[in-house]
């Protein structure tokens, strides 16, 4: 009796859909999308101007922010909920300058 010995290959498919998973699996780790999503914050914002859309004012974020329904006049604090990517409020930007600024001479 004679045995023969099978050797059992991957195929290019299985081997370039491991290639691809893994690909976007550092991807995800290195590009970090969680950072872009926008994230709901609520605060009090001064009141810089008054419109017929509503009160215009600006977050401590940069963001201008319009209240509609708002009543209050210039000067004056209002609450506001409004959108702003969460890597302005997880100090992702803060992180990246500090690395910018380290390997700048």
């Amino acid at each position: 009796m004679s045995t023969k010995q099978v050797e059992q290959r991957l195929s290019r498919r299985t081997i370039m859909a491991l290639l691809i998973a893994g690909l976007a699996v550092v991807i995800a780790f290195t590009v970090t999308p969680w950072n872009i999503i926008p994230t709901q914050v609520t605060e009090n914002v001064t009141v810089l101007a008054v419109t017929e859309y509503g009160c215009v004012g600006e977050s401590r974020y940069g963001v201008s922010v319009v209240v509609p329904e708002c009543d209050a006049q210039v000067g004056d604090m209002v609450s506001a909920t409004f959108y702003v990517p969460s890597m302005e409020i997880n100090g992702y930007y803060d992180r990246l300058n500090d690395r910018v600024e380290m390997v700048q001479p």
